[in-house]
């Protein structure tokens, strides 16, 4: 599907133009470089969060392209940071009224590498604060969903609107575990009082593509602990632009406290669920 389909203000459609464009090409390279074979597996927080070559050389390739259609941005990457990504601060900060890129080279860096076809590049533009365009780009299957702020969310030039289950105990629940052994035991918890609640839980192992699922009524909620803005930035804004609440717990904004994104029809009970379950609580 093309960034045209998308409407909303221009500057926001020239935005996701460009980022549609580079994250195909990004996805390609995945791809590319899984069918050639994975090397040079490194380590990150545990010895099971593995990061790729791949990851970083999808990462520059992605940074290159944005640097030279936009010079004056700003990058904020997964693999890199923003000091590498663009000398720009710690943060990636821009000027006010300067474009932020949020990328996440490649989201579900275990499927890539055990080849389940559960992996996406995931990139976002930011304004003064606020995502205003963004695409997830499944680099496994060539699925992608985009969104402009006030534009919709779309797929394969369909717009999309999330699900409305009748209760909770009839909600399909996505979710994601640390790699931290120690919150992962907590977050284990939180399943173990969810699960006999909703209709079933589902753990797919990619943030962006979560998120997307409940846009498009594939899961009707999902949440999860620890995410970092390059999991969500797109993703939530997809999800957002189809109808779905996406918020933390308690009023908090989304963030690595806890993300909480669900059809309207069961918010409120998931949230509330969660938040009896201390679902942001633990490691």
């Amino acid at each position: 599907m093309g960034a045209g389909t998308n409407p909303g203000n221009d500057f926001d459609a020239t935005l996701l133009e460009l980022a549609v464009r580079v994250a195909r090409d990004a996805a390609a390279t995945a791809r590319r470089m899984r069918a050639e074979a994975i090397g040079d597996v490194e380590t990150k927080s545990t010895a099971t969060d593995v990061v790729t070559a791949a990851d970083k050389a999808v990462e520059r390739q992605v940074v290159e392209a944005l640097r030279a259609a936009r010079p004056g941005d700003g990058v904020l990457g997964e693999e890199y940071g923003a000091d590498e990504a663009s000398g720009r601060g710690a943060d990636g900060a821009t000027e006010p009224g300067a474009v932020r890129w949020i990328l996440d080279p490649i989201d579900g860096t275990v499927n890539y590498l055990y080849g389940l076809p559960q992996y996406a590049v995931s990139l976002a533009a930011e304004l003064d604060g606020t995502v205003v365009a963004g695409v997830v780009v499944n680099a496994a299957t060539g699925a992608e969903w985009t969104a402009t702020l006030g534009g919709g969310a779309w797929r394969d030039g369909r717009r999309l609107r999330c699900s409305a289950p009748a209760g909770l105990g009839q909600a399909l629940v996505g979710t994601g575990f640390s790699y931290d052994a120690r919150r992962r035991e907590h977050q284990g918890g939180v399943v173990a009082g969810l699960i006999t609640r909703v209709r079933d839980i589902r753990r797919f192992g990619a943030a962006a593509l979560d998120l997307c699922a409940v846009a498009e009524g594939m899961l009707d909620g999902y949440y999860e602990k620890g995410l970092n803005p390059w999991d969500w930035a797109a993703g939530g804004l997809v999800a957002t632009e189809a109808g779905a609440v996406v918020s933390g717990l308690n009023g908090a904004a989304p963030g690595s406290g806890l993300l909480v994104a669900a059809s309207p029809a069961v918010f409120d009970e998931l949230h509330d669920l969660l938040a009896d379950l201390d679902a942001s609580g633990g490691p």
